[in-house]
């Protein structure tokens, strides 16, 4: 007798293959990649969040309200959810819906609440839902009535396509029950906490004009196909293919053998471009190194270029992590110059803004500073380090304009530094020394603020990718720590800080330090190598 076939909202987002493997009998005794110690704490994290929401939505929100521990068996969690229903709770918080068999779902709601006879789901995650700008349905988070939902002037719904299939999911099964209100709605907390956003799942804003019902509907039927075909044992229906999720998933040492015993061209080119080129014949690396970069391409490209790709294709034959994309590399230099990076704990706040001062003497000293708060995020106190950070940034440039210097800043990858730097002055405007958007924007659009992640992007291919700590070491730069990554770091954090509940530790918080330190002596040892020496780099025309 086969195993019975039950999915979770997950699976609809997930990778196919994944899929494939986790139901597949033969792959039951294969090792896994140990557990993410990041990915652990984020879960942690989350519920903590939702707990934390449950006891205020429960000492506000008025009506009968049934709780249902996680941590009781899953049978009686669904038989107290089906209790609850049947009574007509108002709210029941935890609830494990009874897996619907026929349809092959599985899965529970951080809250059902109840609306019109029948119920709507409503989750709690820890990710933020919304942006500044206009269109979100919204209602006060304390209010979970979705009859009261207004079109919010102030926000913009954030997209987060997991979140949607998951309410399309639970929906299904509350039709499966017939629980399920004839309003085709589902709510999200996020990690902000100041509104509820309403998700019509009717609604045709999915590409091609697709609902997310209509989304979810034909993407759950693909996996459970998948599935099927991998406890049957028939012909696989997903093949392995490299894709962004296999960073974080505990088959990819499975797949990662699978794919570099085929040389398989996702290993240099991935997502869509991939599939395509495997259909047009072009299924390993080799083969797409050995096409002529002239020629017309096999296919319509959706990332890169044809170029390129054959180029990267060329380089991780011959190992090499990078290949010049132009005759003569070049980057912005000037008389006075800062490497400037930032720490922030996940979506909570920026707690350091690490400096690294060089160049002609302006009357400052010269080296690595840090504005940092080490009250536990968020807090109040990152409002001053910030204003400092900013103060001491305004100064440099003052002095170096009143001695007839130039002046640049340097960073790897702008997107993360001008988020905070416009997060910084939205969230503390009005705080002493916290400067106006206006300041912030004029020295961002500036020609002072150097991108060196843009810089190796347009002058360079990497087979290995562009990250810091990829590129860094070709220009002979080395961390101190042998485990410094950001996901690192956010564990260093928790325990400078005490956020679980221990005392701060000081070991870490400089061991914070020297990381950040390096980050912004990477960037120094990257931009002087990129002037210097990085044309001694391979150049892709003669590949």
């Amino acid at each position: 007798m086969e195993p019975e076939v039950l999915l979770d909202a997950g699976a609809v987002s997930r990778c196919r293959r994944r899929v494939h493997l986790d139901h597949d009998p033969a792959m039951r005794e294969t090792p896994l990649a140990p557990p993410d110690p990041a990915a652990e704490q984020r879960m942690a994290d989350a519920a903590t969040h939702r707990d934390l929401i449950r006891r205020r939505l429960m000492a506000a929100v008025p009506g009968t309200w049934v709780t249902i521990a996680p941590g009781e068996p899953s049978s009686e969690r669904v038989r107290l959810t089906e209790s609850a229903l049947a009574e007509g709770a108002s709210h029941i918080w935890g609830g494990l819906l009874p897996a619907d068999r026929a349809e092959h779902r599985r899965g529970g709601a951080e809250l059902l609440v109840r609306v019109d006879g029948g119920y709507v789901p409503l989750l709690v995650v820890r990710h933020r839902i919304t942006d500044p700008g206009t269109g979100a349905l919204t209602t006060e988070v304390e209010d979970l009535d979705p009859g009261h939902a207004v079109v919010d002037t102030t926000r913009k719904v954030r997209s987060h396509a997991r979140d949607q299939l998951r309410l399309a999911h639970l929906h299904r099964m509350l039709e499966s029950t017939g629980h399920a209100s004839d309003r085709l709605l589902g709510g999200v907390i996020g990690l902000d906490a100041d509104v509820v956003l309403w998700h019509d799942l009717q609604a045709p804003n999915w590409p091609g004009g697709r609902t997310a019902l209509e989304e979810y509907d034909a993407r759950f039927a693909d996996r459970l196909a998948v599935a099927q075909a991998a406890v049957s044992g028939g012909p696989a229906l997903a093949e392995p293919s490299r894709v962004l999720e296999c960073r974080t998933c505990p088959w990819w040492p499975t797949c990662e053998t699978a794919l570099r015993a085929v040389r398989d061209v996702s290993l240099v080119v991935r997502g869509e471009d991939a599939m395509e080129l495997r259909r047009a014949g072009v299924s390993t690396v080799d083969k797409l190194a050995a096409l002529d970069p002239a020629d017309e391409p096999p296919i319509l490209w959706t990332s890169s270029t044809f170029v390129d790709a054959v180029v990267l294709a060329r380089a991780w034959l011959a190992d090499l992590t990078m290949v010049r994309k132009v005759r003569e590399v070049q980057v912005p230099r000037a008389d006075v110059e800062l490497d400037v990076d930032m720490e922030s704990f996940g979506e909570s706040g920026a707690y350091l803004w690490g400096c690294l001062l060089s160049g002609a003497d302006i009357g400052l000293e010269q080296g690595y500073r840090s504005f940092v708060t080490w009250d536990p995020l968020p807090a109040a106190d990152e409002a001053r380090s910030f204003a400092e950070f900013w103060a001491w940034l305004s100064e440099i440039r003052a002095r170096t304009v009143a001695r007839g210097l130039t002046f640049r800043a340097y960073c790897y990858n702008a997107m993360a530094e001008n988020r905070w730097l416009f997060g910084s002055v939205e969230r503390f405007a009005g705080f002493e020394g916290v400067p106006g958007r206006a300041a912030v924007q004029s020295f961002v659009d500036s020609d002072e603020w150097v991108d060196l992640f843009r810089g190796v992007s347009e002058q360079f291919l990497c087979a290995r990718g562009k990250g810091l700590k990829v590129v860094a070491p070709v220009a002979g730069f080395s961390w101190r720590d042998p485990e410094a990554n950001g996901e690192a770091s956010m564990r260093w954090y928790r325990a400078a800080v005490g956020m679980d509940g221990e005392a701060p530790d000081l070991a870490q918080r400089m061991r914070l330090l020297h990381y950040n330190e390096d980050d912004v002596r990477a960037t120094y040892a990257l931009r002087r190598w990129m002037s210097d020496s990085a044309n001694a780099i391979p150049f892709m025309g003669d590949l």
